[in-house]
Order: structure tokens, then sequence, then C-alpha cells
């Protein structure tokens, strides 16, 4: 059973930079042939998929967020991280981690979620 949790700041301010870290345990974030995504929420809007990053380290990103958005991992602590620039109110979401086997289309375990709102 995976198990992740995300992690970060509730409130973040305009320009500034969103940091979030999903903690993955019950299962490495480095098993062959898994993805690990970000996937947000805006208030009353559905899913959006903002990028994920895979068991070898690859990275995949949404066409409409790639230019401020960065993930990356640390394997020692079975950890990985959202980065999203220049920030404005329209990021304000649930942010939700989540896994997924490669290629499949579909998630086998989600974070809880966590509420960012950007405001000044």
């Amino acid at each position: 059973q995976v198990q992740l949790q995300e992690s970060g700041p509730g409130l973040v301010k305009p320009s500034q930079t969103l940091s979030l870290t999903c903690t993955a345990s019950g299962g490495s974030i480095t098993t062959s042939y898994y993805y690990w995504s970000w996937i947000r929420q805006p208030p009353g809007k559905g899913l959006e998929w903002m990028g994920a990053i895979g068991y070898d380290g690859s990275t995949d990103y949404s066409p409409s967020l790639k230019n401020h958005t960065s993930i990356s991992r640390d394997t020692s602590k079975n950890q990985f991280s959202l980065q999203l620039s220049s920030v404005t109110p329209e990021d304000t979401a649930v942010y939700y981690c989540a896994r997924g086997p490669y290629g499949s289309g579909r998630y086998d375990y989600w974070g809880q979620g966590t509420q960012v709102t950007v405001s000044s």
C-alpha cells in the first residue's frame, strides 16, 4: 500500500514561487515503471495534470505550464517536489500528488491534497 503526503505552505504571494513536496511511503519512487504526478484542482474547476517525474528521473510537463513548472526528486528521502514560479491568484487550487503506471493515463494512489492560496 503506497501512501502519498503533500506538504508545503498554504499561502503564497503573487509573483513568488510555489514549492510543494510529496513524500511517498510503502513504495519507492524509483520502482519501474511508475510515474509520479502533480495534479491540481482550482475552485469550481476540474482536475488539471501539471507534470510528472518518472521512475528513471525523466520529466514531462503540461504544455500550458512547462515554462514555469519544475519537478524534481530526492530519492534518498523518497520525495518528489513541485516548483511553480511567478504564481498568480489563478494558481489557487488544491494540489495533489499521485502515482500512475507509465502510459496508463490513470492513477492508483493519490495524496489527500493540499490547499494553496495565492494572495497578497
